[in-house]
């Protein structure tokens, strides 16, 4: 496979048609290697418009979808951002590539094994700083981030994640129960206080960290 050109095609395809215009974030995409990003096995389904299934019911997020909440939080060079359930570490490439200092939070090592040689090969030593950690906690040692990216979908946005948001801090995700109806939010906040808006509809894999506790039936 021309993977480059499979790359021209995402873009051009995919993500421009999609509203995606932050030429950043374009270019980001245009030119990292989604395919390093993926086992092996599954590097031929790169770029396809479909979240691609990764080990431990992880999924890299469609391209159109990551692009457009990448585009969402409205990334400053030099802005902190932290990807949590940073996976295999593409969401957290792109970032990188857009001028943010990002820390990625994860807590598979298989996908940490993937997500440390693709990030090796694609950017400068210290763009990406990979921490392992409980997802739902955040990272707090490196707050406060002007980005958060959950990159993927909770139920619901949890409170010690934002309160690790900068003041004026976006944070990005999607919110649905598991059955790939979601929205994508985008969470800011402004004077003390978090906001969060709806912005569009999408499907994305469930990250099983954030599956609420099962209740106790008697």
């Amino acid at each position: 496979m021309d993977y480059a050109d499979a790359r021209k095609r995402m873009v051009d395809g995919q993500l421009r048609p999609s509203r995606v215009t932050d030429p950043r974030v374009l270019d980001a995409m245009r030119e990292l290697p989604r395919e390093n990003f993926l086992p092996p096995t599954a590097r031929a389904r790169a770029y396809a418009d479909e979240d691609v299934p990764l080990p431990g019911g992880r999924a890299l997020i469609e391209p159109m979808v990551l692009a457009r909440l990448i585009q969402l939080a409205a990334v400053r060079p030099g802005d902190r951002a932290l990807v949590v359930c940073a996976g295999t570490g593409y969401g957290a490439a792109v970032l990188g590539r857009c001028g943010a200092r990002v820390t990625a939070l994860e807590s598979d090592e298989t996908l940490l094994g993937i997500a440390r040689d693709a990030l090796a090969a694609a950017l400068p030593a210290g763009t990406v700083r990979i921490e392992t950690g409980s997802p739902p906690r955040g990272f707090a040692a490196g707050a406060p981030y002007d980005v958060i990216l959950i990159e993927g979908e909770v139920p619901e946005i949890p409170n010690a994640i934002a309160d690790q948001l900068a003041e004026g801090g976006r944070l990005v995700t999607v919110l649905g129960g598991g059955r790939r109806n979601g929205v994508a939010v985008l969470a800011r906040r402004l004077g003390g206080s978090v906001t969060t808006t709806p912005v569009f509809d999408c499907a994305t894999v469930a990250l099983p960290e954030f599956a609420p506790a099962p209740g106790f039936v008697f």
